[in-house]
């Protein structure tokens, strides 16, 4: 072949770009022929260009997005591909034009009800899965079986209740957020036993209780988040299992008790939320050994009194990590320890002048750490 002759782009490289992007592309093939005419010299042989112009074209062409979804974005660089379909009036999951090496892909504010195992497969290198506020009810039980390097899932605000066996078992998850679903029973029989998950997100549903077996294949999570649950009670020994865990959120439940022995294997633990829950009393020993923590909530439950010894244990609380606003504090003798307590750790206390004498009526609604010893009574 001359290079006096036109050289057309080989079929093969059409199938890396869309339609839209053709017409640009085409241009830029015969542009970069054009340029060559000129550094070749005429009627020399170009089998070597040949085979380098379409190496050329495709890098050109790589640069530019090959295919893309209707409706969504594409956004590529050298080591990742993400898609977002965000918005969007799409009522299926978004399978012609999804690029084969996607890694992230977002599908968010949509009208879909169902995603199946073959929908992924199509996206073999998949890591991170995100599908926020759509329909999706259930989800199949071999759903992540083609998509073997997916570490991240997320799918929040959904109507998800009742899920299959094994649903999480076919890939190696490390995040999983089931926020903001319907769903009334966290089963153990969702992971394997084996489980990778550093972080598992359940807040915002219906559950009432959180098997054991369900925590004793999670011996690698750091975070567990289950606020805004249903939940009245934990097993003495539901979080033992969990000795890597960092990060606890039992936020906006119904508990209004704890077992002594309750964190006592949550060595690692640094922050605990048990704000806006029932808890009237709480074990003086509720928080020893626990070297590490440095932010405990307990805003916003019904505590009149802490037991003496409470908070000894705690030597790496962060300044302002203790928050005990909001509780009906009775400013008797047996507030003696918070008082005492919070003359030291004024610091540690999130606002410590709101910590407030619900009663008796003479000083309903004075600052706690405002008290005298006489009006205590000591």
């Amino acid at each position: 072949m001359i290079v006096g002759q036109a050289i057309h782009p080989p079929n093969s490289y059409l199938q890396c770009c869309n339609h839209s992007d053709w017409t640009i592309q085409k241009r830029s093939w015969y542009n970069l022929q054009h340029h060559f005419r000129h550094i070749i010299k005429p009627g020399a042989l170009v089998m070597k260009s040949w085979f380098l112009l379409p190496l050329l074209f495709l890098a050109c062409c790589c640069h530019g997005t090959f295919s893309c979804p209707a409706l969504c974005k594409c956004y590529i660089s050298p080591r990742k591909t993400e898609v977002v379909c965000n918005d969007v009036p799409l009522t299926q999951f978004p399978s012609y034009g999804l690029p084969s090496n996607t890694t992230s892909l977002t599908i968010q504010f949509t009208n879909i009800s169902s995603i199946s195992e073959q929908h992924l497969r199509a996206t073999p290198l998949l890591q991170e899965l995100y599908l926020y506020n759509n329909n999706l009810s259930t989800l199949p039980s071999d759903l992540f079986r083609g998509v073997p390097h997916l570490f991240s899932v997320a799918l929040s605000d959904n109507t998800l209740d009742l899920l299959p066996a094994n649903v999480f078992s076919h890939a190696p998850l490390r995040d999983l957020v089931l926020k903001n679903n319907l769903i009334s029973s966290a089963d153990a029989d969702w992971l394997p036993d084996n489980s990778n998950l550093t972080w598992l997100d359940l807040s915002g549903n219906r559950l009432t209780a959180v098997p054991t077996a369900l925590f004793q294949k999670l011996r690698h999570l750091k975070n567990l988040d289950l606020s805004h649950n249903r939940l009245e009670k934990l097993p003495p020994n539901s979080l033992h299992p969990l000795t890597k865990l960092e990060r606890l959120t039992l936020e906006g439940n119904k508990l209004s008790t704890l077992d002594v022995s309750t964190f006592s294997n949550n060595l690692n633990l640094t922050h605990l939320f048990l704000l806006e829950n029932r808890l009237g009393h709480l074990p003086p020993t509720l928080f020893h050994g626990l070297p590490n923590l440095a932010h405990l909530s307990l805003d916003d439950n019904l505590l009149s009194h802490i037991p003496p010894g409470l908070l000894d244990q705690i030597h790496s609380m962060d300044e302002q990590g203790l928050d005990l606003t909001v509780n009906p504090w009775v400013c008797d003798g047996k507030v003696e320890y918070l008082w005492r307590w919070l003359q030291k750790n004024q610091k540690k206390a999130f606002l410590a002048d709101d910590i407030r004498c619900a009663s008796p009526e003479s000083l309903k609604e004075r600052s706690v750490m405002s008290l005298t010893d006489s009006e205590l009574g000591l």
